[in-house]
């Protein structure tokens, strides 16, 4: 397994894969804060439910890339 930061890959696709994640999951969350609807999340291995609201900001914590966790 290569050990190598993801921003460090030779391959363009992989080192901008990150921030095409990121800007998915900012995307659904908008859809979602707009719709009235959830969006589903997995924390910690466990699938919850998270509301979103109209006035709710687009944010969501997510772990940082230093925790250990990389999920999106």
């Amino acid at each position: 397994m290569n050990k190598q930061p993801i921003e460090q890959a030779r391959d363009a696709d992989i080192r901008l894969s990150l921030v095409a994640l990121r800007r998915a999951a900012e995307r659904a969350r908008k859809l979602a804060r707009d719709t009235g609807t959830s969006l589903v999340v997995s924390r910690n291995g466990i699938v919850e439910y998270a509301p979103m609201q109209p006035e709710q900001p687009l944010c969501l914590q997510e772990p940082s890339a230093h925790s250990g966790a990389e999920k999106p």
